[in-house]
């Protein structure tokens, strides 16, 4: 996938990808963390209908506060990619399609969301049709159509505009390479989509796609009118379908949503409108935060916190249920801009990180973030866990003065003494700042020059966005997490020359060879793909180097004891927040 980003909080590195895929039970593929199950697998129910079915013991009520101590750089549909605002956004968007989880272990399954089906393809794989749902307004009771599809995503091209949006429609779309959205002249007219009737959508490709019905569950696909686009501006008032709508959004700081009373339940298989509303509080201090939500003192027993518990706080939780656990199909990286840094240096970075030392200071459990040496997590079919000699994801690295020295006197002899390396960090979050000590006196000590810029927390995320951003070391993605079960949702998108113009690149690579082994993979069945990406996986470390392994995460965030139902979605490992309610509504 590309892809959604999210922020590896307790690291305070950002992630790039949301996961999209489908996390089965345990199948022994386990990299030794206790939240990490098997291997992904696909499951789908093109015949879901709504309502969702109830969730045991639910009242209605009251408002959730979540407490967060990132701040989403974005909540408009086209622009969304990030973990975090992928979750929230599902409370107020609705695509045309969606994952249901089932069962105790939330097994999650695409079902049809606005659409009324998974799609359907034509022989040669170059046309998709979905029908879609009748009867959906947004929440001032205007009717959506079937164009405002078609707007939406004719709008996802304007990557000038929308820089941290999914681009999968670039690659795949017909023309997908040309077209530049609909604010250009003659941007009206993009024979990549079409509405043939007021209930049909026809997605036309440049290629073979068959992934796209997961695709298709992204924001991006949430209708937008045309009439009301504002572009930048749209996160403010936007267009909604689903439960919850946006009461007031100060960007940055604070989201609440309050009911939607033209939200459909009979309509919609996956969510419910349990609560009166969510009040989303960003940039809140970590340790501050989560700790109100384990005392859970008045108003802070419906409170909750979606970043994984600092392990500092491990000893202030008394009640074991006020932790939610489970998977999550993401990868965690420090990434190097390989245009910048050449490939011995980056070698030499490898040797002198602190893994062990950034770990402690990064407030990592162990047991919910186990180190790792590859790039592909467990969760992903065809995963293979291999070690490359001082790529395990631990060690002293500068530490030990001994390394110190040997890399310094390595620098000497390649001629790169004082070898510049930049990077940009929050001043205003205690572990970013910890962590930015703790880089620096490792690399300097090392014999490298160190040019850190702080930032205010707001600010983080697009500034490590900008692929050509002044600094050359932690650039996002700074990890990943599957769009969906699947390695083409992680090498062609990562890695490949052009992922630097669609804004995605893991490490700047630009290498013709690489493109061509990734193409050539890419180019195989699904089941011939799962014995080659990890063979792709070891290449991409042992020639390029573009990043280092540091750990495979998953879920473990507080909850408050008044909030029922808190579960954790694996396709994203982030709370569900459309399922839970107040086990005392005020």
């Amino acid at each position: 996938m590309q892809w959604k980003r999210i922020t590896a909080v307790a690291a305070t590195v950002m992630l790039a990808a949301v996961a999209c895929g489908s996390p089965s039970s345990n199948s022994g593929n386990n990299s030794g963390g206790s939240n990490l199950g098997g291997a992904q697998e696909k499951a789908t129910d093109p015949t879901a209908k709504g309502p969702a079915p109830d969730v045991d013991g639910a009242k209605k009520g009251g408002t959730i506060t979540v407490l967060s101590d990132v701040t989403p750089s974005t909540f408009d549909s086209t622009d969304t990619y990030y973990v975090d605002g992928n979750q929230i956004e599902k409370l107020f968007f609705r695509s045309l399609t969606q994952y249901r989880l089932d069962g105790d272990k939330h097994k999650p399954v695409l079902v049809p969301d606005l659409a009324e089906d998974l799609g359907t393809k034509s022989d040669d794989g170059l046309t998709w049709t979905f029908k879609l749902k009748q009867g959906i307004k947004y929440q001032d009771g205007t009717p959506v159509k079937a164009e405002d599809y078609a707007y939406a995503i004719k709008r996802s091209f304007a990557t000038d505009l929308f820089t941290d949006g999914p681009t999968y429609q670039k690659t795949f779309f017909l023309d997908g390479d040309k077209y530049k959205g609909p604010y250009v002249a003659g941007g009206d007219n993009y024979k990549g989509v079409e509405t043939p009737d007021d209930h049909t959508l026809v997605i036309h490709l440049a290629k073979k796609f068959d992934d796209l019905p997961y695709y298709a569950a992204f924001p991006m696909f949430a209708p937008i009118p045309k009439a009301k686009d504002t572009q930048k501006n749209y996160e403010l008032k936007p267009m909604v379908t689903g439960p919850y709508q946006v009461a007031s959004n100060v960007v940055g700081t604070e989201l609440k949503l309050t009911k939607n009373p033209n939200w459909d339940p009979n309509t919609d298989p996956v969510r419910h409108q349990y609560v009166d509303g969510f009040d989303f509080k960003f940039g809140q201090d970590l340790i501050k935060a989560q700790r109100q939500v384990l005392a859970s003192s008045g108003p802070d027993a419906s409170a909750l916190s979606y970043s994984n518990l600092d392990v500092s706080l491990l000893p202030e939780v008394k009640d074991q249920s006020q932790l939610v656990k489970g998977e999550s199909p993401c990868s965690i990286m420090y990434t190097m801009d390989t245009r910048k840094i050449p490939l011995e240096v980056r070698k030499l970075i490898a040797k002198a990180y602190p893994y062990d030392a950034w770990r402690k200071v990064a407030g990592l459990n162990p047991n919910d973030d186990p180190p790792s040496s590859t790039i592909l997590p467990p969760a992903v079919p065809g995963f293979q866990k291999y070690e490359l000699p001082g790529l395990t994801g631990t060690g002293k690295g500068a530490e030990d003065d001994a390394v110190a020295a040997e890399v310094k006197s390595d620098l000497a002899k390649l001629g790169k003494s004082n070898f510049e390396l930049s990077w940009y960090y929050s001043i205003d979050d205690k572990i970013s700042t910890q962590v930015n000590q703790l880089r620096t006196q490792m690399f300097t000590k090392a014999g490298f020059k160190v040019r850190a810029v702080g930032l205010p927390k707001a600010k983080i995320r697009a500034a490590n966005g900008d692929q050509n951003a002044p600094v050359n070391i932690g650039k996002t993605p700074a990890g990943w997490c599957s769009d969906w079960p699947s390695g083409t949702s992680w090498f062609p998108v990562l890695f490949k020359s052009d992922a630097i113009a669609l804004g995605n690149s893991v490490g700047q690579l630009q290498d013709k060879a690489l493109d061509a082994e990734i193409d050539a993979v890419t180019a195989k069945t699904p089941d011939e793909q799962l014995k080659e990406w990890s063979k792709v996986d070891k290449d991409i470390l042992e020639k390029y180097l573009p990043v280092l392994p540091l750990y495979w995460s998953s879920s473990n965030f507080p909850v408050g004891t008044n909030i029922g139902h808190a579960i954790n979605d694996p396709t994203q490992g982030m709370p569900e927040f459309t399922s839970m309610f107040l086990k005392q509504p005020s």
